[in-house]
């Protein structure tokens, strides 16, 4: 689907669009007001996912210059997915789901948990030579932020096992930079505020830092380290997700990966567009420059994609992370119960009880639609369908 110029009265810098649905009166106000901020370049590009967020809709990406917006980057920096194809095909995994669902619970910490003792891999973690410049207010934070790297985290964080539509097995996972990533963009935000008269912004939450400030400068180093984090933090689940699935299906015998995909879709890059440096801030969406590698999900019970990047510049390169919510978690947990969670993830291993309601396959868009509507942006290199999938 080729994007669509928006008509939002009152807006200030156009809008690119690749929804298909509707704007709502809410999600109008929100690119009304990001399109009003000084500091934003050419033009908001809105993914094919987008649904409302805090100050700026997720599934936006906003180009800005010599400026960044901690609230449009969010509290989880570099939350990202990770997928490994497996030289496996689904043979293997006969008579074995259930036990490969406990074993990857046992070894990778889901929810609020964490390794009782920090990883051998996040010890050894070269970040952590830049832990003591990070903001103050999380220096009593180490040995918890060792501890989470290799941890998922809950809400819509997953590992899954999947297979393609070749019979190949596949390992993915979703994830960000856990609880030090969100404690350093609060602590951000908070002063991004006090720069402001808050009254001259089109909302608190857009409040932003300019280029050569020191408080630029302490945010972008924070930010640099949070998305590290959240990279090797994938990395880490993702080596242990292999011997795992190793030991349930190959004797513990290593095998050869065919392709390992790690990327974000929360985070902020310098980046070149329309013959200018400017900031790129993807607030739920991937780098998708032309041959790169990216993964784009669906829900617990649809349908996930690895694609391949086709370097749209109109969308900045960029496509969208995911099938995005279509109602909110209060929503789901309202409007859905514990047997349309089972009817729903039939076929699928994982839990199926009210403490994932929220993350109902009904919650979220339709992932075949998101994928139509972004032809332009990717090119479909596999499709997946989970058999396992665990949640914090």
């Amino acid at each position: 689907m080729p994007y669509k110029r928006l008509n939002i009265s009152g807006a200030q810098t156009e809008i690119l669009s690749w929804v298909s649905h509707e704007l709502s009166d809410e999600e109008k106000a929100m690119l009304r007001n990001v399109s009003r901020l000084p500091c934003v370049f050419k033009h908001i590009a809105l993914m094919p996912d987008a649904h409302l967020g805090i100050g700026s809709m997720v599934g936006s990406v906003i180009a800005t210059k010599k400026a960044v917006i901690p609230a449009a980057v969010g509290v989880d920096i570099g939350c990202g997915m990770a997928a490994v194809k497996t030289p496996f095909k689904s043979i293997v995994l006969e008579g074995k789901l259930k036990k490969l669902r406990e074993e990857i619970e046992d070894a990778i910490p889901v929810g609020f948990d964490e390794h009782k003792r920090p990883q051998k891999e996040a010890e050894e973690w070269e970040g952590w030579k830049a832990f003591k410049k990070l903001h103050k207010g999380v220096q009593d934070r180490f040995d918890k932020a060792m501890k989470q790297l290799g941890t998922l985290g809950g809400g819509n964080h997953f590992i899954e096992v999947c297979l393609d539509t070749e019979d190949n097995v596949w390992l993915m996972l979703h994830s960000g930079s856990r609880n030090i990533g969100k404690e350093l963009a609060e602590r951000h935000i908070q002063t991004a505020k006090q720069l402001h008269r808050l009254s001259d912004l089109p909302d608190k939450n857009l409040a932003y830092f300019i280029e050569g400030t020191k408080e630029f400068k302490d945010y972008w180093h924070d930010l640099d380290w949070a998305q590290a984090y959240a990279m090797k933090n994938r990395e880490i689940m993702l080596k242990r997700l292999i011997e795992v699935f190793s030991k349930v299906v190959n004797k513990g015998e290593p095998f050869q990966t065919e392709l390992i995909v790690n990327c974000h879709h929360n985070y902020c890059a310098k980046e070149k567009h329309f013959g200018e440096k400017v900031y790129i801030t993807r607030k739920g969406a991937i780098n998708a420059e032309a041959g790169r590698f990216g993964i784009i999900p669906g829900s617990m019970g649809t349908k996930s994609y690895i694609v391949r990047g086709l370097g749209n510049p109109q969308s900045y390169n960029s496509c969208s992370h995911g099938a995005g919510r279509k109602m909110s978690r209060a929503q789901a947990k309202k409007k859905f119960s514990v047997k349309d969670l089972e009817m729903q993830t039939l076929g699928v291993e994982c839990r199926k009880d009210k403490g994932v309601l929220d993350e109902i396959p009904a919650a979220y868009k339709d992932i075949d639609e998101i994928m139509r509507n972004q032809s332009d942006l990717v090119e479909i290199v596999a499709e997946l369908k989970q058999v396992v999938c665990v949640k914090g």
